[in-house]
């Protein structure tokens, strides 16, 4: 075995001119090469500026409860600064809101529901990024020490190892162990980095004399060079830019740790070609700035449409009504939604393309609140209208010459229809004295009709007929509104023979299997003949229903927050996101029948 004591005068001058590993070209990055880590941060900052406070909070929710949730730092600060923008960004359009309806800004006070639960938050992380610093600077001290013991053995094989040591082994086994040794404290890797290479070209140079050891190790890695290089050629048609960038930079590490040195006739060589591959990658990083930047281009074109489409609804062409701005708000809404989803703009134009869109908010939202203003003066002359019609119905409620009040009642309820909103503390009131003063009148039309005119048997014929009629109804186009003249017709025909009053539930029986067999629900049908009672017990019904549905759809959405990507193309939730929208539909159409029976229509 050759020792560095063996080493003639000669053979020392002639190492001493060898270059040491981390001074030859091959542990130069190409120029302006960048780290993945940079790229992922420039990425994340985009998609954080999009996501909404919820998501913003919800994220921050999952890093703290996340096993290394210290480690997640820059995410988790980023997203702190998301949702503290947001809040600060809310608070203002409250106090823009609250000044436009002619209030002092400085009596405005508004404490935001999200801050105390974003404070609660910044503080569980701040424990955990704490404790998980102490554990990374035991950690990196105990990888130093062991480094530092990979130091000590590289230096004790040329210095002082035993005969018979395999030193290729030992090599081997230390030059593992240091690629596999966890990170060290930046001030601390630098000095450490330098001495391991120092003392690895010491080895190499006290392996001179032993040729064949030195020309195995050359050919180790020379294939490994070899091996790299052909991975990075294959990088080169990589369609994924920022991955092929990230494997790259993998590809520079191996060769520094694992595949050096090699033969002086191949070190330039092989440096060379894989340099050359390596500028040809980074070269395509101009692929992914230009594919960002057209996409960026594109969002911001979309964004730009959904701010002109809330300035269009903010100026519209004709005088707006009460229904006009409710849809407005709605639309402003889904507009608003739609701009938060879409991704990034150019940064230089993020900032103002952020405030022309909380600009044009908060002129839509000052230009619909003029509009209320301006009605509650309209809303006091429909009142006074109003009061005038239910004088008129409580003054001829109990009048008898039915071919003059029965037009004249009519008369009322179309205007009473005809006449816009009132002050939304005096709707409910005022309706409630209108239709008692109706019913009054009706009921009393009805009883003193029937009692003259009323024929039972003849009641019970017709409703006899209208039963067989129902009981031939399929599920054919046109069966639900069949269905509905049918019941109209039914509630129109007086009472029958005591007796025969069990045709009442045969009648009820047969409606329910045709609207099971239409799949309808009854209390959607659109009847007409009903009495008071009639209606007031169906109002009942559908109360009760749309309480129960909207219980139901609010489980539901629940149950969806648990699920960490609760989205549409999710094939486990397409049926619950279906089942939603089924009942919502169902609930706004019974919203819509109960409207119609209050409204009295």
């Amino acid at each position: 075995m050759t020792t560095e004591n063996n080493l003639s005068e000669n053979e020392e001058n002639k190492i001493s001119t060898e270059v040491t590993p981390q001074e030859t070209p091959e542990n130069t990055a190409p120029e302006e090469q960048s780290t993945p880590e940079e790229e992922t941060e420039h990425t994340e900052e985009h998609v954080d500026a999009e996501i909404s406070l919820s998501e913003a909070l919800k994220e921050m929710e999952t890093i703290i409860n996340s096993n290394n949730a210290g480690e997640n730092f820059k995410r988790f600060n980023a997203l702190k600064e998301k949702a503290n923008h947001a809040i600060h960004d809310e608070i203002e359009d409250k106090k823009h809101e609250y000044t436009d309806a002619g209030n002092a800004p400085e009596n405005f006070s508004f404490e935001h529901p999200a801050q105390s639960k974003l404070s609660g938050l910044i503080h569980i992380f701040k424990e955990k990024h704490d404790t998980f610093q102490k554990s990374q600077e035991e950690e990196q001290k105990k990888n130093l020490d062991h480094r530092q013991e990979l130091i000590d053995r590289l230096k004790n094989l040329y210095t002082n190892s035993e005969p018979g040591t395999n030193l290729f082994k030992s090599i081997r086994e230390i030059k593992e162990e240091w690629s596999k040794a966890g990170q060290v404290a930046k001030s601390e890797f630098k000095i450490l980095n330098n001495n391991y290479f120092h003392h690895l070209n010491q080895f190499y140079q006290m392996l001179d004399l032993n040729k064949e050891f030195l020309e195995q190790e050359y050919s180790h890695n020379l294939e490994k060079r070899q091996h790299i290089i052909a991975r990075a050629k294959e990088l080169e048609n990589e369609p994924v830019v920022q991955k092929a960038l990230n494997e790259l930079q993998y590809l520079h590490k191996l060769w520094k740790e694992e595949a050096e040195p090699v033969a002086e006739e191949f070190r330039e060589k092989t440096w060379d070609e894989f340099k050359e591959i390596s500028n040809k990658i980074h070269e395509r990083k101009s692929e992914l700035s230009a594919a960002i930047e057209t996409e960026q281009n594109a969002n911001l074109e979309k964004k730009n449409e959904l701010i002109a489409e809330i300035k269009k609804l903010s100026d519209p062409k004709d005088t707006p009504n009460h229904n006009y701005w409710q849809n407005s708000i709605k639309r402003v809404e889904e507009l608003r939604s739609e701009f938060l989803k879409t991704g990034s703009v150019p940064r230089k134009l993020s900032n103002n393309n952020w405030n022309d869109f909380k600009t044009t908010l908060r002129n839509f939202n000052t230009t619909k609140n003029n509009y209320y203003k301006s009605l509650k003066g309209s809303q006091q002359e429909n009142l006074d209208e109003k009061l005038k019609l239910i004088q008129t119905a409580k003054d001829n409620m109990l009048s008898e010459d039915w071919d003059i009040a029965v037009a004249l009642f009519k008369k009322l309820q179309e205007d009473w229809k005809k006449i816009g909103h009132v002050p939304k503390s005096m709707t409910n009131k005022i309706w409630d004295e209108f239709r008692e003063a109706c019913n009054t009148f009706f009921n009393n039309y009805r009883e003193k009709s029937n009692a003259s005119t009323d024929n039972w048997k003849e009641n019970y014929k017709l409703k006899k007929e209208i039963l067989e009629e129902l009981k031939t109804i399929s599920d054919e186009e046109g069966s639900i509104e069949k269905i509905e003249n049918i019941k109209t017709s039914w509630n129109n025909i007086g009472k029958v023979p005591r007796d025969k009053i069990g045709i009442n539930s045969e009648f009820n029986k047969a409606l329910r299997e045709k609207l099971k067999l239409n799949k309808i629900n009854e209390l959607e049908l659109k009847e007409e003949g009903l009495s008071e009672n009639q209606l007031t017990d169906k109002a009942r019904k559908i109360k009760n229903q749309i309480a129960d549905l909207e219980a139901e759809i609010v489980k539901l959405e629940n149950n969806l927050s648990f699920f960490k990507n609760p989205s549409r193309e999710n094939l486990m939730l397409r049926d619950t996101y279906n089942t939603i929208d089924d009942k919502k539909a169902h609930l706004e159409t019974l919203k819509q029948n109960l409207h119609s029976i209050i409204a009295g229509e």
